[in-house]
């Protein structure tokens, strides 16, 4: 994409879909050094781009998760019409995410076919799940001509919080990272519960740490409190729960004091490996073939069992029991962080 000098990149929802989104910019601005980036994201994703760097300006899409939303997008394309982009890269497949470039009058606009996008798309492509296996190429696929090969190396997601940022949220949850090593627990997955490790095996996984002499924070939104309290009540008191108290960016920061952070698939997993952190990446439905941590693979394990039916990519089991992590004992998860750590 040669000669392109402002673009405008629609965002998916999904955290970690974001997060690896940012391939997608560096593509970019290595094909067009002079590139300008900005990036339209919903609420849910939308705190990330704070930390993107090659984001020159966020948009955030003013549309609840779910909702088409017709008026807000009408209003957002008109009001970008006056930013003169010359291509839009529309990453969601559905109907409603390609109304905002369409109505802002970008003349190149490319993204995969999805529901009944004719029209709104100048460049509809024809997807294909066997050419490109993993969702990060599937996003940086659209900035090279059709049909074209991906290279080898994907330029890897990179979330880069300042110094200060780092250390002023250390002052506001008054925490310390002096003296010895920090695990980092992500019990939750927005997804479903299909993709969610026991939350009784990282209780037991935090106790075995903090025998070692490890601190404990427990990270996520407010809907593991739950998981939260039963990891506390397996490690006691010592173990610092965050959980539903941080908003994403205090997340981010928080995470890249980790040494190690053990998750599910999920958005902090993939936050985690782009901070440049040491990360076991348990696996349940989901297949780290699509979506794995996409950090420097000495910085990573990944922990799945070969059922046969996984992947299935269900929210909920339909055998009733996910035997897929249930039989994923924190012994074998240990071993993992074992391996990683040294």
């Amino acid at each position: 994409m040669n000669g392109i000098k402002r673009v405008l990149v629609i965002g998916p929802a999904w955290v970690g879909d974001m997060v690896m989104a940012q391939s997608l910019l560096d593509v970019l601005h290595s094909q067009s050094p002079g590139v300008a980036i900005d990036v339209v994201a919903p609420a849910s994703s939308y705190p990330l781009l704070a930390r993107m760097p090659l984001v020159r300006r966020p948009w955030q899409l003013a549309v609840g998760h779910g909702r088409l939303g017709l008026l807000a997008r009408r209003r957002l394309g008109k009001r970008l019409k006056r930013e003169r982009y010359t291509a839009a890269f529309v990453l969601p497949r559905s109907f409603k995410s390609a109304l905002v470039p369409f109505w802002a009058g970008i003349p190149y606009r490319v993204g995969w076919r999805g529901e009944m996008r004719f029209g709104l798309l100048t460049e509809p492509r024809r997807f294909s799940r066997q050419r490109y296996p993993r969702m990060v190429e599937r996003f940086v696929a659209l900035a090279y001509p059709r049909e074209a090969l991906l290279p080898d190396n994907l330029p890897r997601p990179r979330l880069e919080p300042t110094e200060a940022d780092r250390l002023g949220v250390l002052e506001r949850f008054g925490l310390s990272v002096t003296g010895r090593p920090v695990l980092a627990l992500c019990p939750g997955a927005a997804y479903g519960p299909a993709k969610r490790w026991p939350a009784e095996y990282f209780g037991a996984l935090a106790r075995a740490k903090q025998r070692e002499g490890w601190a404990v924070w427990l990270l996520g939104s407010a809907s593991e409190w739950g998981a939260a309290r039963l990891i506390r009540n397996a490690c006691g008191e010592q173990c610092v729960d965050l959980v539903g108290k941080t908003s994403l960016v205090d997340a981010i920061d928080l995470l890249s004091w980790a040494s190690v952070v053990v998750a599910n698939d999920s958005g902090l997993m993939h936050i985690a490996a782009a901070l440049g952190r040491r990360v076991v990446a348990i696996y349940g439905s989901s297949s780290p073939g699509y979506t794995p941590p996409l950090s420097d693979p000495e910085k990573n394990r990944v922990v799945s069992l070969k059922l046969d039916c996984v992947p299935c990519f269900r929210r909920v089991c339909p055998l009733g029991e996910p035997r897929c992590l249930l039989d994923l004992e924190p012994d074998i998860v240990l071993e993992a962080l074992a391996d990683l750590v040294g």
